[in-house]
C-alpha cells in the first residue's frame, strides 16, 4: 500500500484505533504491537515488536510473550469491518475448543490466522517454527493444534492491502 495502514485516517481516528476499540469491546482490553514511538499516541498500550520486519508471526510471538491471558485475540490492524460481536464469538468458541488456536475459515475453507485466537500454550511451538526460519503463519500453525471455525460471512475479517481496497472501504 506504500504507507502505514495502522495510521490511516478512519472514522475520526486511525484504522488501528478502530480495530483496537473492537478488540477491547470483546476482550476487555487491547494492546498494540509495534513501534511505541509511532503508536503511543493512539490511546492503547504498545509493546515493542521483538522481531521488527519479520512479519505478523513475529508480532504474534511478541504478544504471547507479554500476556498473562490464556486465550488472546490476534487481529491485524487493517480489518476495518471487524466487530466486537464477531470477536466475542471467536473468544467464546476458543474457550470451548480443545486446541492451541482457533482460526476462522470462510466458505472457501481459507483460514484467517490474522483474525484468530491463540492460546498461551502455543508459544513454544510457534517460537520453534519461527526459530527454524518459518515466517508464514499458516505454515507455523501446522505445529500446533488448531480448530477451524466455519464463518459464512467473511467481510468482517477482510483486510485492506491496496489503495483501491482502501478507497472502497466505508470510512
Amino acid at each position: 500500500m506504500g504507507r502505514d495502514k495502522a495510521l490511516l485516517p478512519f472514522r475520526g481516528g486511525t484504522l488501528a484505533q478502530a480495530v483496537a476499540v473492537e478488540v477491547a469491546r470483546a476482550a476487555g482490553t487491547a494492546t498494540l504491537v509495534g513501534d511505541p514511538d509511532l503508536y503511543q499516541s493512539l490511546g492503547f498500550p504498545v509493546i515493542a515488536d521483538m522481531y521488527p520486519g519479520e512479519g505478523p508471526l513475529g508480532a504474534i510471538l511478541t504478544a504471547l510473550h507479554h500476556t498473562a491471558a490464556h486465550w488472546n485475540l490476534m487481529i491485524a490492524c487493517d480489518m476495518p469491518a471487524v466487530t466486537g460481536e464477531f470477536l466475542s464469538e471467536l473468544l467464546d468458541a476458543a474457550e470451548r475448543a480443545d486446541a492451541d488456536a482457533l482460526v476462522p475459515a470462510g466458505p472457501s475453507g481459507r483460514p484467517e490466522p490474522l483474525c484468530s485466537v491463540y492460546h498461551q500454550r502455543a508459544l513454544p511451538d510457534l517460537e520453534a517454527e519461527f526459530a527454524a526460519g518459518i515466517r508464514k503463519i499458516s505454515q507455523a500453525l501446522k505445529a500446533v493444534r488448531i480448530v477451524r471455525l466455519p464463518v459464512l460471512e467473511v467481510s468482517c475479517f477482510q483486510n485492506v492491502n491496496t489503495p483501491e481496497e482502501w478507497s472502497a472501504c466505508d470510512r
